[in-house]
């Protein structure tokens, strides 16, 4: 078996040979030295539009750069360093690995979407050249291969849409559209005004970006849900530190929220004591 196959592709090889003498020319030098001049032009142009970006674009008096040129602003808004209300979005060739982390959960099998298909992947992408030796090159002969590929092409395209439609949770939207009045009535803290601010609060705060509470928000990081937080019954005092120093307790994970000052960690505080799964709070709230 191994001699027929060697003979095969001394024939290949010797077809190959006989081809470029006939009718064109040898990989090496020529293949290569085109594709080293297609990417010199590739970087070229990149750096030239590079070029008429900055140069084309202005800073307005404020010095805000919002001019545009002729590709766009130098920058839509300044980044404000201090935000922890910000989602973060990956560049739109790595939707499809976004969106699937959104289907694979932590803690259980995130490490799948995160290491296992990527590396599957590659690894197959990087030996095909050595499992896949067919001389036949016509699609319709090589039906495994054609199902692979499209298979692939669609999953990577659906992946890709579903990433790039995908809604974050932002504490202005979940309370403009209502979320945190539904929290209020279901939890029952309606009628407590430093719980609703809290859970306003909670909103605005990126909480969400991290926990679950009453399944809005991201369970992908492994933070607890907090839907039934205070049902524990360790109280405000006891919410009021861990928020505003989470390591004092081992969670070294956390940010500390003690920034939002003493008056501001007593309504979260509160909120999260009165969210005890639709429970009355024992303030009444």
């Amino acid at each position: 078996m191994a001699s027929k196959l060697q003979t095969r592709r001394r024939e290949e090889h010797q077809r190959y040979k006989d081809d470029v003498k006939r009718e064109g020319k040898s990989f090496f030098p020529y293949a290569i030295y085109h594709d080293t001049v297609m990417s010199l032009v590739t970087v070229a142009v990149i750096i030239g539009l590079s070029f008429v970006w900055y140069f084309t674009a202005d800073d307005t008096p404020e010095g805000e750069g919002l001019e545009a040129g002729v590709l766009g602003p130098w920058y839509a808004e300044k980044a404000d360093p201090g935000t922890i209300s910000f989602v973060p979005r990956p560049d739109w060739f790595f939707y499809f690995l976004f969106y699937l982390l959104r289907i694979f959960k932590w803690p259980e099998t995130v490490v799948l979407g995160t290491v296992g298909i990527p590396t599957i992947c590659l690894i197959l992408l990087i030996a095909l050249p050595f499992y896949d030796r067919s001389p036949e090159r016509r699609p319709l002969r090589r039906p495994v291969a054609m199902v692979a590929a499209v298979l692939t092409i669609i999953s990577m395209a659906v992946l890709t849409w579903k990433g790039a439609t995908a809604q974050e949770a932002l504490g202005t939207e979940i309370i403009a559209s209502g979320e945190v009045d539904a929290w209020a009535e279901e939890q029952g803290f309606a009628d407590n005004p430093v719980a609703v601010e809290g859970a306003e609060l909670f909103a605005e705060s990126g909480c969400l970006n991290c926990h679950v509470y009453l399944g809005v928000g991201n369970a992908n990081l492994g933070a607890p849900d907090l839907s039934e937080v205070g049902a524990t019954g360790r109280g405000v005092d006891y919410f009021k530190d861990y928020v505003s120093n989470p390591a004092q307790f081992g969670n070294n994970v956390m940010i500390s929220y003690s920034y939002l000052g003493d008056e501001n960690l007593t309504r979260l505080a509160t909120f999260l004591d009165a969210s005890r799964g639709g429970q009355q709070s024992e303030d009444g709230g």
